[in-house]
């Protein structure tokens, strides 16, 4: 099943509603009960239930009000407290970064390691959803979209999937690995969706296609695809090590990493529109603005 998260919701004013799709109908989840107003809501009704989030959904369904959903109201699908993101996960990333680094070696190092290179990427006010604005550094010269697979944790357990744009500033961080926060932590600098899907809906996360487009003035400037099958990782690998020693807010991202990275003569300009898609999950869409 497929989780959205709509604008205006039954409870009050401002409020938004958690719309579930089944076999192609939705329906909305707030209006079954009170307390399933959001994803981390009904995260939480499975969790002490003891039951998957699927089955609690199914089970309130009769309840709730079918809905016609349209991806282009749809917000940030799940409000993380923290998002997370791991790097030289995919060949082409680390070859990436050892174009864009006087210090190759250091990436080679982490693209051989057991242990995989995970960060914080952004908080909740620095994440946005589908359909807003991604943000590219001011004092930079050349910025990406990094499209990529989400993993979706709550309470420190994998509930779903989603896709991911860790937006970045390769200028910067190829002067120096430790200017990395800068390079990936700013305004704007993530967003997530269309919606979370659950284990059910995505069976194999280590073999669903991505596509990564992006629009300037209209025509297409970059076109490529590729596949999870291709991480050198796993997802729950990944994971493990995000846990150890770590005590994990109630609800995490952790973007897995990107293989699709546009050549070296490229950079993200204000109003470009990048699209993501990712197979059993959906497109992410966002414009392109300078923060």
């Amino acid at each position: 099943m497929r989780y959205y998260r709509l604008p205006g919701g039954k409870h009050s004013v401002g409020s938004d509603s958690l719309v579930v799709v089944d076999d192609g109908d939705a329906y909305d989840l707030s209006t079954a009960s009170d307390d399933l107003g959001s994803f981390t809501e009904l995260a939480r009704a499975a969790n002490a239930c003891g039951a998957d989030i699927d089955t609690i959904a199914r089970d309130r369904i009769a309840d709730a009000e079918s809905v016609a959903l349209d991806t282009d109201d749809v917000l940030l699908p799940v409000v993380p407290d923290e998002v997370w993101a791991a790097g030289v996960t995919y060949q082409i990333s680390e070859q990436a970064r050892e174009a864009e680094s006087g210090k190759p070696e250091v990436y080679i190092d982490v693209y051989d390691s057991e242990r995989p290179e995970l960060f914080l990427k952004a908080t909740p006010s620095r994440t946005v959803g589908p359909n807003d604005a991604v943000g590219i550094r001011g004092d930079s010269t050349w910025d990406v979209p990094e499209p990529e697979l989400g993993v979706v944790l709550h309470r420190g357990e994998v509930v779903g999937y989603t896709a991911g744009n860790d937006v970045s500033s390769r200028s910067i961080e190829g002067e120096n690995p430790l200017y990395l926060p800068q390079a990936k932590v700013y305004d704007q600098c993530c967003s997530v969706g269309p919606c979370v899907a659950t284990p059910e809906t995505v069976d194999d996360p280590h073999d669903l296609g991505m596509t990564l487009t992006i629009e300037r003035d209209g025509e297409t400037v970059f076109e490529d695809s590729t596949s999870t099958n291709e991480m050198a990782t796993t997802c729950e690998n990944l994971v493990s090590y995000l846990r150890r020693h770590n005590d994990l807010p109630e609800t995490v991202v952790l973007l897995t990493g990107t293989a699709l990275v546009p050549p070296e003569s490229f950079t993200l300009a204000e109003g470009d529109r990048i699209a993501i898609d990712i197979d059993e999950i959906g497109q992410l869409v966002n414009d392109t603005v300078v923060v």
